[in-house]
């Protein structure tokens, strides 16, 4: 049972008497209130924390049991509880007046008030809440719902450390699948499993769809009973918006099996209903505090609002989309002819917004197919069916075979239709098919793993759950969506109107057609004149620079990779300003890369407003090629000082120098690259420009208006020819890769940032953990290759965890949030540091650092 060491001595007032419910798992107890705070109902195991007998317990004052500045608190949230569903929480509450913190839920339960308690966290409480904003915020980045679930999973688990989070989605028949996964280590993937609606029964989902948030954190934790079972008039307790109530036998029997240990599930809602369900596994008991709880029952709300917008995104996205295969069918049969001419055009046009794995035209006794479907002689019988199954709206089932016979000798190929009528009489069909929904799994672990059996024996288990989903889907393909039958239905309203229009209108519609294909040839004829007058003013002008054929053309194609290479750079910024720094090193990169370290960037970095970057790229690009053909980068001792400053105006001065190369002569007659050198930025930019060629080196001098500018940033540190070139070739020198990439972060959201960093560099297996035990426990497996160590990890440092990768000689890098070294950096002189927040770029230079590594 509970630990006796919690009793308490408890004052008494004039209030009158509660019921109380003690522990119903093993962190928390339960009090029952009635309306006039007395006590009605209490677990057997409630006195380990009151330190009274039970039989004293049930109608005795609730003043007996807390204090007084605690009722006030609890009477204040009972006062904004809005409905029998709702809960309300306390946190860090002195329920004694001894010094002892609880925290406390509260929910209405018929004419009773029920109060949970549980021991607050020791220590500082983690405000794991405020890790909830951001993991949202990352979240509505996602392009799809598939990628919101994926990762909503993968969030939890970094919340919670759950081994396995699944996001559960249910069908409207019950059943359910298993659509996004994160998994810790080599426990077993459900991803893709298809689980009957008995899995999870009706009375459970209706549970579910109340009481968002359940957890297991034992499933060998024994349960209490509650005294007394009754309330007077003989009706038990409604614990259904408990979150410490025991669950069904069933249920436990099901996770034995499994080997799970704890359990915890989410609700996730759609508009009052049950959509589905993030439930997490682990495989060995797992406490969560009432902080993580709540969180996650925030994220769970938060996720379900996400979920709605991307599904409404989702619907939105596809009208358009049925808007626009209304156009280009539409636009198809402008010129006349028949329906079926352009059948596979519009086919795959149709199966953009209403997908298929087969589709047959069917109009005027003329049989077109595509894709896995029954032949002409098997659709005839299968017409003559439709034709009484109503001829004036779209008609589907996922379930042929169950309603039409003879289609079940084609079941391999089909068993879901959707029919759409394309004529006023019941004889003209467009027909989408699609195949049988069975699928084989491929599991993660071992498919004969021993199980604890119970009494229900091995049906209670994912893998028996899974074929007897196969056996009850026999014959059934992938349903039709309420949203299909609604597009396939505006689409045969579109193929109507082809099919009945008029001439005149189709005259209308060439006419209008036309005259938006005039349009559009005018406005690209204007812009293929500018491209063709901008290449036909680089080719003349640069004619003089070249004495050869192919130097001309190297010529001329260096000055148009240039401005493709500040295109890309404008647009990959969604044509937003850009790096200036980003520009030098890019031209650095491109025509004197093994001398990328004898080119010095200093000053703030200016991010260049878009419709001045190409302009300065066709400067710099010539600035650099100028200085790798006849100024300090042509030989092995020159080097080049960019200096970037502002005025108080915000206008941008940019000073080129270059020093220790060759000497230098004046040319003798004005080039194109020297024309674009000092008049560009003059007479687009409206700035100035001076040129110097001084014996000593090459010297210009640029002013632009501040209105070329967007803002002044700190500079990224410029990288060693080695750094971004040879860091995955040392990395491999050390066997970086052999083995596990151990992060270790207390913070999950910086930690998740840190894997896909590592990740994308080439680490294929990355374990986070956030504390020097847990670290341990890894480094002793002896798999660990390399290691990112955060030196603060809130209460305690990763000096220890150092210590020991050092004595083991696994190479590691530290990160920090301070702006200088911290001791704990100091301690380890040879090991690269990198500071928060840092990018791959930083981590490629710290590995190139790594001791070890030959330079």
């Amino acid at each position: 049972m509970a630990d006796m060491s919690h009793q308490v001595d408890l004052s008494t007032c004039d209030l009158e008497p509660i019921h109380i419910i003690g522990r119903i798992q093993s962190f928390g107890w339960l009090i029952s209130c009635s309306s006039d705070w007395i006590v009605n109902h209490v677990s057997a195991n409630c006195p380990d924390l009151l330190g009274i007998d039970i039989g004293e317990i049930v109608g005795s004052p609730v003043t007996r049991f807390i204090s007084a500045s605690a009722i006030h608190d609890i009477r204040t949230r009972l006062q904004v509880l809005s409905d029998g569903d709702s809960v309300e929480r306390l946190f860090e509450v002195d329920l004694h007046d001894d010094g002892r913190l609880f925290d406390i839920a509260i929910h209405a339960s018929g004419r009773s008030f029920v109060l949970e308690i549980e021991q607050s966290e020791g220590g500082r409480r983690r405000d794991y809440v405020s890790y909830v904003r951001p993991m949202i915020n990352r979240m509505r980045s996602t392009d799809s719902v598939e990628e919101l679930c994926k990762s909503a999973a993968r969030h939890l688990r970094g919340l919670t450390g759950f081994d396995r989070v699944m996001v559960y989605r249910f069908e409207q028949s019950g059943a359910g699948e298993v659509i996004a996964e994160s998994l810790n280590g080599g426990v077993d993937s459900f991803h893709g499993l298809h689980f009957p609606a008995s899995d999870i029964p009706a009375q459970a989902r209706r549970l579910y769809a109340r009481n968002i948030l359940r957890i297991i954190t034992d499933i060998d934790d024994p349960t209490v009973p509650i005294v007394p079972a009754t309330n007077p008039d003989g009706v038990p307790l409604d614990l259904s918006m408990s979150g410490l109530r025991a669950v069904s036998p069933i249920h436990i029997e099901y996770l034995r099996n499994m080997g799970v240990k704890a359990s915890m599930s989410v609700s996730i809602m759609r508009r009052g209903k049950l959509w589905g369900l993030m439930a997490c596994h682990h495989y060995a008991p797992l406490t969560l505090s009432f902080s993580v709880r709540t969180a996650s029952e925030l994220f769970g709300e938060f996720f379900s609002y996400l979920l709605e917008q991307k599904e409404s995104d989702y619907v939105y996205a596809t009208r358009e989309r049925s808007l626009r295969v209304h156009d280009e069918i539409m636009a198809r049969v402008a010129g006349g002819g028949e329906l079926l001419d352009t059948f596979g055009e519009f086919g795959e046009s149709i199966d953009s917004v209403v997908p298929f794995d087969g589709i047959v035209g069917w109009v005027d006794g003329q049989f077109v197919q595509q894709g896995s479907t029954p032949n002409r002689e098997q659709f005839e019988k299968l017409a003559r069916f439709l034709n009484t199954a109503g001829a004036s709206t779209v008609w589907s089932t996922d379930n042929i075979g169950a309603l039409h016979e003879p289609a079940k000798e084609w079941i391999d190929k089909a068993a879901g239709l959707l029919a759409l009528p394309v004529s006023r009489s019941p004889r003209d069909y467009i027909v989408l098919f699609r195949k049988e929904l069975l699928q084989e799994v491929a599991w993660a672990g071992n498919p004969e793993k021993s199980v604890e059996l119970g009494p229900n024996g091995a049906r209670l288990t994912p893998r028996k759950s899974f074929e007897i989903w196969k056996e009850e889907r026999r014959g059934y393909s992938k349903p039709w969506t309420t949203e299909e039958i609604q597009t396939a239905e505006s689409l045969r309203v579109t193929l109507l109107e082809v099919v009945l229009r008029l001439a005149d209108a189709a005259n209308n519609e060439r006419e209008e057609a036309a005259k938006r294909q005039d349009t559009l040839i005018a406005e690209l004829n204007h812009r293929v004149r500018n491209i063709l007058n901008l290449i036909r003013g680089l080719v003349s002008q640069s004619k003089d620079g070249a004495s050869t054929i192919d130097e001309f053309a190297e010529l001329i194609g260096s000055r148009i990779y240039a401005l493709a290479r500040a295109h890309d750079q404008v647009t990959r910024t969604d044509w937003s300003p850009s790096s200036l720094y980003q520009l030098i090193r890019t031209e650095t990169e491109a025509y004197a890369n093994e001398s990328i370290d004898r080119v010095q960037i200093n000053g703030p970095d200016a991010m260049i407003a878009p419709t001045a970057f190409t302009t300065l790229a066709l400067v710099v690009h010539e600035l650099m090629t100028n200085s790798c053909k006849y100024g300090a980068l042509s030989d092995s001792s020159g080097k080049v000082h960019v200096t970037i400053s502002h005025d108080s105006d915000g206008a941008l001065d940019i000073d080129w120098h270059e020093s220790d190369g060759p000497t230098v002569r004046a040319p003798t007659h004005r080039g194109f690259g020297s024309t674009i050198i000092e008049r560009t930025i003059p007479h687009e930019l409206g700035g100035r420009a001076d040129v110097s060629y001084a014996p000593a080196g090459l010297h210009a001098a640029f002013h632009l208006p501040g209105r070329h500018v967007a803002a002044y940033d700190s500079p990224t540190p410029s990288p060693s020819n080695t750094t971004v070139q040879d860091a995955e070739t040392r990395a491999h020198e050390l066997d970086l890769f052999g083995g596990i990439a151990l992060i270790v972060e207390d913070n999950v959201i910086i930690a998740m940032e840190a894997e896909d960093l590592l990740r994308e560099y080439g680490f294929r297996d990355c374990q986070i953990v956030g504390s020097v035990q847990s670290a341990r426990s890894i480094i002793d497996t002896g798999k660990v290759s390399f290691a990112m160590l955060d030196i603060n990890l809130g209460k305690e440092t990763s000096e220890d965890i150092a210590e020991l990768l050092t004595e083991k000689g696994t190479p590691f890098i530290l990160a920090s949030g301070y702006g200088d070294r911290s001791t704990t950096a100091n301690r380890f002189p040879s090991v690269p540091v990198i500071t928060k927040p840092y990018s791959l770029r930083d981590v490629r230079s710290a590995i190139v650092r790594l001791p070890g590594v030959k330079t």
